[in-house]
């Protein structure tokens, strides 16, 4: 997340941040559910009012790099080079946040963690699952956009929900086999090695589309 250039929108973030980080510790040792707003407002040593203003639900304390996910994906898309097809163009996506050690795909003790706790929370998983939905949504009108259709294209739609099942699976497996071996290594092949595969896969579903 680049870093804003006036005062104000420094202290902002700083704030929102604090409250993101304060409530994070608070989740990962005591268990999402556990946790009260009223809690989380005085571990950040700010107002009630003052979470709100920056989190509107609880859940989006947990998931707070939600919306820099998704920015990336679009941003992905927008600066792709013509010559690479948008599907190979976030297959190449997922290999540099591996490479770059992106926080949103780790496997470590940390994001072992984070899944631990989505895991103990039914509230977490159902907004996993809507944070997925969107997500589908978000990158079936990235695609159409850089390829010059309309926002409804079905074969978009159909590309959108088929990576993120790619990925999904993929994400799913490398933290299964970092929680069985602790090496993140091995993780970060498991997971690289299911997108390549899905890849293909998703490349034949939309041969004679301009995703493929």
């Amino acid at each position: 997340m680049s870093m804003p250039t006036d005062r104000r929108s420094r202290k902002r973030l700083a704030t929102r941040e604090g409250i993101s980080n304060a409530a994070t510790r608070l989740f990962l040792e005591r268990g999402f559910d556990q946790v009260t707003v009223d809690e989380i407002a005085e571990a950040a040593d700010v107002g009630r009012m003052t979470v709100f203003n920056h989190f509107p639900r609880k859940e989006d304390m947990f998931f707070d790099r939600d919306e820099e996910g998704r920015e990336i994906l679009r941003e992905a898309l927008r600066q792709r080079d013509p010559r690479v097809a948008p599907i190979e163009t976030l297959r190449l996506l997922a290999h540099r946040l591996v490479a770059e050690q992106s926080p949103l795909i780790e496997f470590t003790v940390e994001s072992q963690g984070f899944i631990e706790t989505i895991e103990r929370s039914e509230t977490l998983k159902a907004r996993a699952r809507a944070i997925r939905d969107e997500l589908a949504q978000v990158i079936a009108v990235a695609l159409g956009e850089c390829v010059g259709r309309e926002p409804g294209d079905p074969d978009a739609h159909l590309a959108a929900d088929l990576l993120l099942a790619t990925w999904t699976v993929a994400l799913i497996q490398a933290h299964r086999t970092f929680r069985q071996s602790r090496d993140t290594e091995e993780a970060k092949v498991v997971f690289l090695a299911i997108v390549d595969k899905g890849t293909l896969g998703l490349n034949a579903a939309m041969a004679g589309t301009p995703y493929a």
